[in-house]
């Protein structure tokens, strides 16, 4: 078993997948450990949709791409320029053709919902590593927006999707990536 240090070294972002399927036994034993994540005043707002059909993921991929297209023509400023070029291209795959993806939304009125999501999506990427998977959080694949599509997540009116976790066995892990030491702007003793 993995040491706590050990797990914080070896949790990196994979975006490169082995053709391999996540059982669902171990995603559900991923979301069970993920429960023990902390939230504001012990809300619990988070609630999972889980896909693991590469049809779907595709289709989900193509809508949050067109989304993201359609919201840079409208306001340049609502996306960084370097990626209207790779969403334009028909074969990116923004959940990188994972075997899988954890969709963490909530309903829009929790006031602390991105923290308590951010919490849950680290408790998820932390229990994924310690099982040999590797994952990703795609900030792009958030724009789901059809009512068909958000029916099909079993996401209700009054809901958004916060962190969409890509999951799978990773292809190879790669090297942690050089770290700042800690910025400690003042200790009041």
């Amino acid at each position: 078993m993995m040491g706590f240090t050990e797990l914080l070294k070896n949790r990196r972002s994979i975006r490169n997948f082995q053709d391999k399927e996540v059982p669902m036994k171990i995603v559900e034993e991923i979301l069970r450990e993920a429960t023990l994540a902390p939230s504001a005043s012990n809300n619990q707002p988070c609630r999972f949709s889980i896909v693991n059909c590469k049809n779907t993921i595709k289709a989900l991929s193509d809508e949050s791409k067109a989304n993201l297209l359609d919201d840079f023509a409208k306001n340049k400023a609502s996306s960084n320029p370097a990626y209207v070029d790779v969403l334009k291209d028909e074969n990116f795959n923004v959940f990188y053709n994972a075997p899988c993806v954890i969709f963490i939304s909530g309903s829009s009125s929790v006031y602390s919902l991105e923290v308590d999501c951010a919490l849950m999506a680290s408790y998820i990427m932390f229990s994924a590593a310690s099982k040999g998977l590797g994952t990703c959080w795609i900030a792009l694949g958030s724009q789901i927006r059809d009512p068909k599509s958000k029916a099909l997540l079993g996401i209700p009116d009054g809901c958004r999707i916060v962190a969409p976790i890509i999951i799978g066995y990773p292809k190879d892990i790669p090297a942690a990536s050089e770290r700042h030491a800690p910025q400690i702007l003042r200790v009041i003793s």
